[in-house]
């Protein structure tokens, strides 16, 4: 889990830092890349820069890679981002039954090392809309990134009072953090009003010391657009849609854009499935 590589080496650098971090930030692409080089890595670390290696081939929409690579003796994390593509990458039936295997899983006694399966059930669980399932699956891990799934799920169920009590909680583990960071922009966009600005500067920020990806665009666009400054949400989604077309979110607020806009937005078809959690 993060917060155990970083404590467990205070002093040493964290070999999977910007593995990790690239893709917190949607930077995928640099993610795949450096987790392939894999230089610096222990072979305690393999495992988790392999996790965050298919995790963002799943998010470029890349299922076809992580179900042929992962096979059936890989070890239980790698199997929870199999089925999590499975489920992403099936129709309706083959999500109902990856369901289904989901649900029988938990049903037994885990094993509470395998810190990524409360990841993946939450997110399968968070795409059925099932919120308090995937709330009591994240309650049993104490990584920042469940904590930041959970913030989510609160906010999908118009619980601001105890998204913020999470983001609370974040801020007291690692404030510095880009998930906590993150998580502050997505509970401002949610405050609104003086406080959708300070969502705007946390993703330039975020934006300026790493590099300006699709989602980090679309967290600008987001708080310009519900500021009224369509033209300048409008900037922002044109340079996200030249770095990523077929990316889901910007062309979802483009189509929200041209409404406020009155134009006919000229969007190319694509497959619109969402990819994994914002």
């Amino acid at each position: 889990p993060p917060e155990l590589v970083t404590m467990s080496a205070q002093n040493q650098p964290d070999p999977l830092f910007d593995i990790r971090n690239a893709f917190y930030i949607g930077n995928y692409q640099y993610c795949i890349t450096e987790a392939q080089k894999g230089k610096n890595v222990s072979p305690e670390h393999k495992l988790e820069k392999d996790v965050f290696l298919y995790r963002a081939y799943m998010a470029q929409r890349k299922y076809g890679v992580v179900l042929d690579e992962i096979r059936s003796m890989a070890p239980d994390e790698l199997q929870c981002i199999r089925m999590l593509a499975d489920y992403l990458s099936g129709d309706m039936a083959r999500k109902n039954e990856v369901v289904k295997q989901l649900d029988q899983k938990l049903s037994k006694s885990l094993d509470v090392n395998n810190v990524i399966l409360p990841v993946v059930a939450a997110t399968i669980y968070y795409h059925e809309q099932n919120y308090e399932a995937a709330l009591r699956v994240l309650h049993q891990s104490d990584s920042l990134e469940c904590a930041a799934l959970t913030l989510q799920c609160y906010l999908k169920l118009d619980r601001l009072d105890l998204a913020r009590k999470e983001l609370k909680k974040m801020q007291e583990k690692d404030d510095d953090a880009t998930l906590t960071q993150l998580a502050q922009a997505w509970v401002n966009l949610n405050l609104g009003g003086e406080k959708l600005q300070e969502a705007f500067y946390i993703y330039q920020e975020l934006a300026e010391k790493n590099t300006a990806t699709p989602l980090l665009l679309n967290g600008q666009a987001t708080a310009y657009i519900a500021q009224g400054k369509y033209e300048e949400a409008e900037a922002l989604l044109q340079e996200a849609i030249e770095k990523d077309s077929n990316h889901v979110e910007t062309l979802i607020n483009l189509v929200v854009l041209s409404q406020h806009l009155g134009k006919s937005p000229e969007l190319q078809q694509c497959n619109c499935k969402e990819t994994h959690v914002r």
